[in-house]
């Protein structure tokens, strides 16, 4: 019974969805200080703090949503939903890691506190109301991303950081968020609007369009990133990474139109095995790049 209560504790604060929090190396990685001992601890203490926040964010979500989750095919199976954690049990696990994680954020930087808050903050908002509103819901979840790289970057002594990372990590979440909302909306089709109320708002054609849209400007801004950021090599060898940037979107978009996955795009990160082919060769040139050549 009580190994059942520490697993039902460790499912709602979703460590999958802690994959996201990766973003906040981005700055240490693009900045070419993957080697610099004090700001790799520095990032990965950030990066266990935001998982931290990120969790007790998705706790205080579960508790708002619990009735419209139980009417989900997928989310009633969640904890709280379904009755496995007690709410008055997840109020005391939301509590506890803010006292814990806000305060480990303010001893490592305050500002990266301020943003964690920020962070915060912004998703309260959007559990409340920003997520009923069309596109302003997926703009949140992009923001969300934004706030992430600007942590990572309180974390270390920026010395070439190129500003275009924000403008691709904003794009490429706005692709993956439209695309999450339109596998939401083939997946519940008529009833969808019993669980998800935003999902009134978009319809599949509309979400297609701006899944065109972003994906195209997602790979002409990482294209223009690769050989115009001042803290590239000169040859150009990042331009090599375009081809794996491009498969990796293609295959997202495969998925989500053709196979109708895409409602937890974490889960194609773990499950797909062509999609995580791309990613690692992408990460493995990224470093070669960098650190080697």
């Amino acid at each position: 019974m009580k190994s059942n209560l520490i697993l039902a504790i460790i499912k709602t604060m979703r460590p999958k969805q802690w994959a996201k929090n990766v973003v906040v190396f981005a700055p240490l990685v693009f900045d070419r200080q993957l080697t610099n001992l004090p700001a790799l601890i520095n990032a990965t203490i950030g990066f266990i703090i935001f998982c931290l926040i990120s969790s007790t964010v998705y706790i205080i979500n579960d508790l708002i949503d619990i009735e419209a989750d139980r009417l989900h095919p997928d989310k009633k199976h969640r904890p709280i939903a379904s009755g496995q954690l007690p709410v008055s049990l997840a109020i005391v696990l939301a509590i506890l890691l803010i006292l814990i994680s806000f305060p480990a954020a303010y001893i490592l930087s305050p500002a990266f506190a301020f943003i964690g808050f920020g962070y915060f903050v912004l998703n309260l908002a959007y559990s409340f109301r920003l997520k009923h509103i069309p596109l302003v819901d997926v703009l949140v979840i992009a923001g969300g991303f934004v706030l992430r790289v600007a942590a990572g970057v309180t974390l270390i002594q920026v010395e070439r950081f190129s500003p275009w990372l924000y403008v691709v990590t904003t794009l490429l979440a706005l692709y993956l968020g439209f695309g999450k909302r339109r596998a939401e909306l083939a997946l519940l089709a008529g009833g969808a609007s019993s669980s998800r109320k935003v999902l009134d708002g978009y319809t599949i054609p509309l979400l297609d369009q701006l899944i065109t849209i972003v994906s195209s400007t997602t790979i002409v801004a990482y294209s223009l990133y690769t050989f115009s950021a001042p803290n590239l090599p000169e040859n150009h060898s990042m331009m090599l990474t375009i081809p794996f940037t491009l498969y990796g979107i293609f295959r997202y978009l495969y998925l989500i139109q053709v196979k109708n996955f895409g409602g937890a795009p974490e889960d194609m990160l773990f499950n797909d095995r062509p999609l995580q082919a791309a990613i690692f060769l992408w990460g493995v040139s990224i470093l070669a790049i960098f650190y080697i050549f």
